[in-house]
């Protein structure tokens, strides 16, 4: 199936002559999405997991243009940015000296090549050596599908669309497998205790021992393990320092790890003092809600993840910069989820599993208190409605097949 992020791609080809960095969990689509792109032009693809690719690469820039049929860099005028060849690299990330090989690409070839680069880790986190590589490229950051991807692959050049309804079915199905392509598309429990089973060997052992150099490799499978039980909640460092016999320091640095494996995220409380905020106990959860078994908190981790995808598709899109927090006082009143624009309270998002629980008051006593334009209770019960959500004002409880739809 098409994916959004083709689309954000094009657009990027077609305007930009930095390189398009792509990153995601394992198995999101991105060498899927990076070939379609590839096979519409012409392109060239190197991947550092092929040997015969890893040899070119470590050779050099100029090894990997020869194989691309090039053999020096342009020295007269650039090729209009829409007709230049694509050069894929693929898993680069993972070879020590990787900036500094695509500085020294970009530097050469830029008038001649459009680079993609696509990784399974943070391609923004890697540290082993080489050069910045700051305004060379421009990064995107692919998620799962979401309720609005499934409906529509266009790019709005709004943050919101109209809302539009997705099958019952449809809906259950993303729910129960997650949004990762091919355990949705098959639907098939089976399937996909299978390949979770898998993912899961492959995110803590391969990729894991790839970035660090954990020995406890049992113990932080545990701690992963423990993390899908207290998705939602807010995370005591000193409490799962103590459940699986390490320090609170090597904790947050495992956490930060797992972050980077794209097994989980965090969220942080808001408040205008930052320093304030990274002080407090963050949420976390899970880039697969499926993993989660409590009803109520895969509600909750279902509509986490599709704020963040949101807030990362409006920020690499250039519309603007937007974070996701969750709010809470001195008197501990909370709700769940707030996203802001440019450092300026927007929406806020509380989550409920049925449409029968009464509207939390907090949401208008901090809408009040944040000047937030909108104020959301999610209810997964209630039936779809054709009404555009962000045209209300006052806090007001909203299907979450409706509210889902107008994102992205």
């Amino acid at each position: 199936m098409k994916r959004i992020y083709e689309s954000l791609l094009d657009e990027h080809f077609v305007n930009y002559r930095q390189m398009a960095f792509l990153s995601g969990p394992r198995q999101v689509g991105k060498t899927t999405s990076a070939r379609k792109i590839a096979s519409s032009k012409t392109s060239f693809y190197f991947n550092w997991d092929f040997q015969q690719h890893r040899a070119l690469i470590i050779k050099g820039p100029q090894a990997v243009a020869e194989n691309a049929g090039v053999h020096y860099p342009a020295t007269g005028g650039s090729a209009p940015l829409s007709l230049r060849p694509l050069i894929v690299f693929d898993e680069i990330h993972k070879y020590g000296k990787w900036k500094l090989f695509l500085k020294g690409f970009f530097d050469l070839y830029k008038d001649r090549y459009n680079v993609l680069v696509t990784g399974s880790g943070r391609l923004d986190v890697y540290k082993r050596g080489g050069d910045s590589l700051m305004g060379r490229y421009f990064l995107y950051r692919m998620h799962p599908l979401s309720v609005a991807e499934i409906l529509r692959t266009s790019i709005n050049e709004q943050e919101i669309s109209l809302p539009e309804k997705i099958d019952a079915d449809t809906f259950e199905g993303l729910l129960q497998f997650g949004g990762f392509p091919e355990p949705f598309l098959q639907a098939n429990k089976r399937f996909y205790n299978r390949w979770k089973r898998l993912r899961i060997e492959q995110l803590l052992q391969e990729d894991l021992r790839d970035i660090s150099r954990i020995q406890e490799i049992a113990q932080m499978e545990m701690l992963a393990r423990i993390l899908q039980h207290q998705a939602g909640q807010l995370i005591s460092f000193a409490s799962l320092a103590s459940e699986i016999n390490v320090s609170v320091d090597t904790v947050r640095r495992w956490l930060t790890i797992l972050e980077s494996l794209f097994y989980c995220f965090s969220i942080r409380p808001w408040f205008r003092n930052i320093p304030k905020s990274l002080r407090k106990q963050p949420k976390v959860y899970l880039w697969d809600w499926s993993d989660v078994q409590d009803v109520g908190a895969r509600h909750e981790n279902f509509i986490a993840s599709h704020l963040l995808k949101a807030v990362h598709f409006w920020t690499d899109m250039g519309l603007g910069t937007y974070q996701l927090y969750y709010i809470r006082d001195k008197d501990k009143r909370e709700v769940d989820f707030l996203v802001t624009r440019d450092d300026n309270p927007w929406f806020l998002v509380e989550v409920k599993t049925s449409k029968n629980v009464r509207l939390n008051k907090y949401l208008a006593a901090f809408k009040e208190k944040t000047k937030a334009s909108h104020a959301f209770q999610i209810a997964f019960d209630l039936d779809y409605i054709e009404q555009d959500c962000f045209s209300l004002s006052e806090p007001v409880i909203v299907p979450a097949t409706t509210f889902l739809s107008q994102l992205i």
